[in-house]
């Protein structure tokens, strides 16, 4: 099966040869110069600046201009416009919110904040539910295996946050809202530069119950990015970012739970320095330190007489990265990484087992990567050596390119790569099983993105494949071992268009096709289709500015062919989904503006995660229900 998609890219890399031999040898330096200018810049393909319409990564972006006019309040829900990503989420805002890249789930797929990565938890994966859009400026998706260059669960690709950097007056701007299911929000943001001290700092809160019985939901966030730069080469500065969530959790519609709640502090620290000497000589070293605590109380998840549980997640991380330009057309980037992590999870009640069960994992890795870039013709190959203290080392490459026709104004890109994602301490702890091996991944991708009518219009399409090994799955007697393999397939596509001033059109589908490939887990047999992966998924949105006062915006999402979990069993179908959200905003001045949104238009009931659950001997299917029509009103201030 590896042979066919490696064919795939070394095609693509033989047909940009020949194009690239015939281009026309006279393009001035300062057309190309302006060309790079002009477009904008990605970091998230190659770990540094690169301009968007050379990226040899299948790669998406979303600015905070799209946020606004959105009114998106969580990533999660910026993230189901993304062309090979599937959001699944447990019921209600606030319930558990998980992420799946090219098929694969939230564990493989790494998520940085400002370069940090901030995957935490015993399952080692990232929980959208509780990341909000405070102080964001843009969030980068690069597709395909990363880990050559972002480490351990970058297996899928990279989900990378920007926040804003402060660089003109101070501003400030504050919302109010409310609505439906008692909802209540408020935020807070401001940004700007003071002498060689610049900043910016978000903060929100929100207020709800939600439609059902113990489903209500409270958050805090708050996060800051301050620096200091005493000339143009240095900047010395921090993230800081902190979150506290309590949700309630009624579980699925035929088990009601009374009362049930899930409590999640999370706080982070990371000071960095970035230092650039000369214009061929790039320095960046960040050190971070995180902390997530959950309290989960009473716990009427686990079995009879495990009681409130308290978990506990600690790392230590350190980040170097030096960008070497040794030719006008040749980067060497390399790096260091060490990271340091503590897991564990307090059970003072229980009646049966260790009331402290814990893991401790060390992790130092080395990476060296080459960045060609000839004529628009761009080629990376780059490896990355990680060394674990339980597990011993794991050893990835990657190899993309990418080239531009300047003529047609087209751009071919390709990658093979390889990923890998440790084992959780979850998985390690409840399993029972210290010797566990990472869950390894081989990836191809080839595609194009075609620009039209002056970049008014830009679409791309990008075919992929992924063969998993080592997949770790239970043996059916509550043990975790490496098990499995799967496989998944498909084909993303996107588009972009401003046909006229003030209106925006996008629109993504994807195709995929996952299943298992062998029958070492018996949980499911061979061949079956992995659960909760859609087989399509369209995305449509359109924005319009009217009479420079007005904007209107209206978003759609169509899931259809999804799969859920019945253990010992093929899996079973669940239905299609589809939703609408409308959001407008009026300014009435430049400081002042009113604004509102529908969530669920259409009133939609259905549910993106389903259990089977047991009704004496017969089998129910029973379903975490989103929120139906909500209505939402508030008001902005700008200072």
């Amino acid at each position: 099966m590896r042979n066919r998609p490696v064919c795939l890219v070394l095609f693509s890399l033989f047909v940009v040869a020949p194009v690239m031999r015939a281009q026309d040898a006279v393009n001035s330096t300062a057309d190309q110069n302006a060309t790079a200018e002009a477009e904008p810049v990605v970091v998230s393909a190659t770990r540094f600046d690169l301009p968007r319409d050379q990226s040899p990564t299948s790669i998406s972006v979303i600015d905070s201009q799209d946020l606004d006019q959105k009114q998106i309040e969580r990533v999660s829900d910026a993230l189901r416009e993304v062309p090979g990503l599937n959001v699944v989420q447990t019921g209600t805002p606030g319930q558990l919110t998980s992420v799946y890249m090219r098929g694969l789930p939230s564990e493989d797929m790494q998520v940085l904040l400002d370069g940090v990565p901030i995957n935490q938890g015993l399952a080692g994966q990232f929980d959208f539910a509780n990341l909000t859009v405070d102080d964001i400026d843009r969030i980068e998706v690069a597709r395909g295996p990363q880990s050559t260059i972002y480490g351990p669960r970058a297996l899928a690709g990279v989900v990378q946050i920007f926040t804003r950097q402060g660089t003109g007056p101070p501003g400030i701007t504050l919302t109010s809202e409310g609505g439906t299911f008692d909802t209540f929000r408020e935020t807070a943001t401001s940004d700007g530069k003071i002498g060689d001290f610049d900043y910016s700092v978000g903060a929100s809160r929100l207020d709800t119950d939600n439609e059902r019985p113990n489903n209500q939901y409270r958050n805090t966030a708050t996060i800051a990015d301050v620096g200091w730069s005493p000339n143009e080469q240095l900047r010395i500065g921090g993230l800081f970012s902190y979150a506290l969530s309590d949700a309630g959790d009624p579980n699925v519609l035929i088990e009601p739970k009374p009362l049930d709640n899930l409590l999640t502090e999370k706080w982070f620290l990371a000071p960095r320095i970035d230092y650039q000497p000369t214009d061929w000589w790039d320095h960046k070293l960040i050190f971070d330190y995180d902390h997530e605590r959950q309290v989960n109380d009473p716990n009427m998840d686990g079995p009879s007489g495990v009681g409130p549980t308290r978990a506990l997640f600690v790392r230590t991380t350190v980040d170097y990265q030096n960008d070497l330009k040794i030719t006008s057309w040749l980067t060497l980037t390399n790096g260091l990484f060490y990271s340091d992590v503590s897991a564990g999870e307090e059970r003072p009640f229980t009646v049966f087992g260790p009331t402290l069960i814990g893991d401790h994992t060390d992790e130092i890795a080395g990476f060296l990567q080459a960045t060609a870039n000839i004529r628009n013709f761009i080629f990376v190959v780059g490896g990355r050596l990680d060394e674990f203290d339980q597990f011993g080392a794991v050893w990835t490459y990657r190899i993309a390119s990418s080239y531009k026709i300047d003529k047609t104004n087209t751009t071919l890109h390709s990658s093979v790569a390889t990923g890998f994602s440790p084992p959780s301490s979850q998985d390690k702890i409840f399993g029972n099983n210290f010797g566990l091996l990472p869950e390894k991944d081989f990836g191809v991708d080839v595609g194009i993105e075609q620009r039209l009518w002056e970049n008014r219009v830009i679409v791309g399409a990008t075919y992929f494949h992924n063969d998993l090994s080592n997949v770790i799955g239970f043996n059916g007697q509550f043990q975790t071992l490496n098990l499995g393999a799967a496989e998944t397939q498909g084909l993303e596509t996107e588009l972009s268009a401003h046909p006229i001033t003030d209106l925006t059109l996008k629109a993504s589908y994807t195709y995929l096709e996952a299943e298992k490939t062998d029958n070492s887990d018996i949980s499911q047999p061979q061949g079956s289709r992995l659960p909760r992966r859609p087989r399509n998924e369209v995305y449509l949105s359109a924005s319009y500015l009217w009479c420079k006062k007005l904007r209107t915006t209206v978003e759609a999402k169509w899931v259809n062919a999804r799969e859920e979990i019945n253990f010992d069993a093929p899996n079973f179908d669940v239905e299609d989904y589809n939703f609408v959200n409308f959001a407008a905003e009026y300014e009435i001045n430049p400081h002042f503006s009113v604004y509102g949104r529908i969530d669920n238009l259409t009133n939609e009931h259905y549910s993106e995660v389903h259990q089977i659950v047991f009704i004496g001997a017969k089998e129910v299917e029973s379903g975490f229900p989103d929120l139906g029509r909500g209505l939402y009103g508030g008001i902005k201030l700008r200072f």
